[in-house]
């Protein structure tokens, strides 16, 4: 399969009062076109960050180095598109959104090629904007000169898409209104709605070429409505042919959506590799202490992982999972692990595979 986007040794660097920290620190992984990468890691071990590193969101003062290829829609239609701004680093035939400058070129991106489902859906809209006006900014964000007739059309097709039961009725309600589950389908809605104009009927064949990146979409949703979020992403990856970052903590969730899966610990990737293979033989001792920590069927099966995530000023020098691992040697203190082979495809950050 072709790689619609590529991760090479991506660094963020954050300014703190104790000084630059990296919450994603030399991350490489690949994004298949049609694909499902699931991103996996305890809360502050850098996913969150990483996402908003690929939308262009990052905190002021954020620091970005090495590459992030996004191929398809060719790089040279939208240098075009951009009016042929000098910013726009080409490289192996992909944009480098990591060389990306200022909200003008962003724009021609975000939303339009890659577009994010965030964690809190009450936080994410806006309390006191129907609906339907905050899906249709979506739209006209990236078709200005488009009728207001068209942008409202556009607006509730990409809430029925988004399986939003009566979309006209709830297009004319307030956030607070929905429930939990519809307002999590709001804001998939607005997600895809704000891709090219013919790709919301799955006409178009570069909507083969866009990314979807859902954060924790289920959280705090109840097992039936987590259950429906879940069939949705599918669904929509199925009829637009939209590639999945899907960002949690929850393996569980993960062995439903995901073809291949990563897993993050302060801010690095220490284990990726098919979904089926991670979750059946993990070979990071990390993952193997999430695979424990998740709950089963069987009871007193769950065990915690002990510790805690080291603060990222304060790395150990070697091994960052070394404090907290039952397996440590000596050897796992002098020096950060690189990623070694452990199967066809699959790859772990421990000197014990």
């Amino acid at each position: 399969m072709t790689s619609l986007i590529e991760l090479r040794e991506l660094t963020v660097e954050l300014p703190t009062a104790g000084g630059w920290v990296r919450p994603v620190d030399e991350v490489s992984l690949r994004i298949e076109a049609g694909g499902a990468l699931g991103l996996v890691g305890e809360s502050g071990s850098g996913k969150t960050m990483l996402a908003l590193a690929l939308m262009g969101l990052l905190p002021e003062g954020a620091r970005v180095k090495g590459a992030v290829l996004l191929a398809g829609d060719d790089a040279q239609t939208t240098q075009d598109r951009s009016s042929g701004t000098p910013h726009l680093a080409v490289e192996d035939g992909a944009v480098n959104l990591a060389a990306m400058r200022g909200e003008e070129e962003w724009r021609e991106i975000r939303g339009r090629r890659i577009a994010m489902v965030f964690q809190e859906p009450m936080t994410a809209l806006n309390p006191v904007m129907r609906v339907g006006k905050q899906v249709a900014e979506a739209v006209r964000a990236h078709n200005p000169r488009m009728s207001g007739a068209e942008v409202k059309r556009r607006a509730i097709e990409a809430l029925e898409r988004a399986a939003v039961p009566e979309p006209g009725l709830r297009a004319r309600q307030y956030p607070h209104e929905l429930s939990g589950g519809l307002r999590q389908r709001a804001l998939i809605a607005m997600a895809i709605a704000a891709g090219e104009p013919d790709a919301m009927g799955g006409r178009n064949p570069r909507s083969t070429q866009r990314l979807l990146i859902a954060d924790e979409p289920t959280t705090a949703l109840d097992v039936t409505v987590q259950k429906q979020i879940l069939e949705l992403l599918a669904e929509l990856r199925r009829t637009l042919g939209l590639s999945l970052l899907f960002i949690t903590h929850d393996l569980a969730v993960v062995a439903q959506v995901a073809d291949r899966v990563a897993v993050m610990y302060a801010g690095r990737v220490v284990e990726e590799g098919p979904a089926a293979e991670v979750l059946r033989a993990p070979r990071h001792p990390y993952t193997e202490g999430l695979l424990r920590a998740s709950p089963t069927l069987k009871r007193g099966g769950l065990v915690a992982i002990p510790g805690t995530v080291p603060v990222l000023g304060a790395l150990p020098p070697g091994c960052a999972f070394e404090p907290r691992c039952a397996k440590r040697v000596e050897e796992c203190q002098r020096a950060v692990p690189e990623m070694r082979a452990a199967g066809d495809g699959h790859e772990a950050r421990c000197i014990l595979v």
